[in-house]
């Protein structure tokens, strides 16, 4: 059976945060350059109705401790990247075109694989050169902003495949980040790991209360007040 999504609302509210600059890469020349410039959080009258509205969305999260690890597998959720919007390219390079300015591709006929670009990333505030390539391509990962394991631990042991499979390659749920901040937060929610970067945190937070909302995965309490106080002071 299908979850029950809030999609209508949902959507409205994700449309601002998927344009910001959050994108994935296959890999880069690391140039990371502190630039404050290269800061993509937003902070106008329109943002601030975005995070109210995911206030709104919080209010309905259920509150529930973790469920056991047991029997998580990345496999369970998507064995790499799928193709679910069948346009011909897998979610990976569907994120990075998404992401990445200047991007160049492997095949001028067929834009899909990505070879290069400009990747500002909102963790860090640091801008990183992309060049595609299997030495470089830890540098920057592709993080899903509410992670699989902390999924599987808050409702998505219940899920079927097809929608595990939807949540693994959704781009509201899929953020480019550079690898080691991306490393460091590994499975941990909001009450345990925030951006560096302080001024996309209300962002971050936006974007996971989005995501749980549409799955209907529940938070821990200390999550749910974390992101709540966060909130209060974006909206």
């Amino acid at each position: 059976m299908r979850l029950l999504r809030r999609t209508a609302s949902i959507a409205l509210i994700a449309c601002s945060l998927v344009l910001t600059g959050c994108s994935t890469l296959d890999s880069i020349e690391q140039d990371r350059i502190p630039d404050a410039q290269a800061d993509t959080t937003h902070s106008s009258a329109e943002q601030g109705a975005t995070y109210a509205d995911s206030l709104k969305l919080l209010a309905d999260i259920d509150i529930k401790g973790r469920a056991p690890k047991t029997g998580y597998e990345r496999e369970k959720f998507s064995k790499g990247w799928k193709d679910p919007d069948r346009n011909g390219c897998d979610a990976r390079n569907d994120i990075l075109a998404r992401d990445l300015e200047n991007v160049k591709y492997k095949s001028a006929s067929k834009p899909c694989v990505v070879l290069s670009g400009t990747f500002h990333d909102p963790y860090t505030n640091t801008t990183i050169k992309f060049v595609r390539g299997q030495k470089t391509s830890t540098a920057v990962q592709i993080d899903h902003v509410v992670a699989l394991s902390d999924a599987w631990q808050k409702g998505a042991q219940s899920w079927d495949q097809e929608t595990r499979l939807e949540f693994a390659n959704d781009p509201l749920n899929l953020m480019a980040s550079d690898g080691p901040t991306n490393a460091a937060k590994g499975d941990k929610d909001a009450a345990s790991w925030l951006p560096p970067n302080k001024n996309f945190r209300c962002e971050y937070v936006s974007r996971q209360t989005q995501v749980k909302a549409k799955y209907d995965a529940w938070m821990t309490k200390a999550e749910h007040d974390a992101i709540e106080r966060i909130l209060k002071t974006c909206a």
